[in-house]
């Protein structure tokens, strides 16, 4: 119990982390902000821990091809971040809107951040086969 509580804190902190250095690498750029502010949600920290329940698929895809384990850890997150967006955003609740991106489907996924979600999914992956 104490390992499972232990891979939701890292990747629920890992997940806030990057998080807070893209949205404030984001203020930076799009809006001109040289401090960089970053912004997140509460909600965000528990969405980012679940991350752990990937753990025996991790184990099960040990020693797979980098492309096959990455593609899978991002159709894991395009789920998750369907299936919170839409119950969040159900509740008046949800912290991220991308209905005005091109690439987004109902305002809670953008396929267009692909390359990012498979390259988190291995980190989650790092952090999860830790012994």
């Amino acid at each position: 119990m104490k390992k499972q509580l232990d891979n939701f804190m890292k990747c629920g902190l890992l997940g806030w982390g990057l998080e807070c250095f893209w949205t404030g690498c984001g203020s930076l750029c799009h809006d001109k902000d040289k401090k960089m502010k970053c912004a997140t949600s509460i909600w965000m920290f528990p969405i980012y821990g679940m991350a752990s329940v990937m753990s025996p698929l991790c184990h099960a895809m040990k020693g797979k091809s980098v492309m096959l384990r990455g593609s899978v850890y991002t159709a894991a997150i395009f789920l998750t971040e369907f299936s919170t967006g839409s119950l969040l955003k159900k509740k008046g609740c949800c912290p991220w809107d991308y209905s005005k991106a091109k690439a987004n489907y109902k305002g809670v996924v953008r396929f267009d951040y692909a390359p990012l979600w498979f390259l988190v999914g291995l980190m989650y992956e790092k952090i999860l086969l830790q012994d």
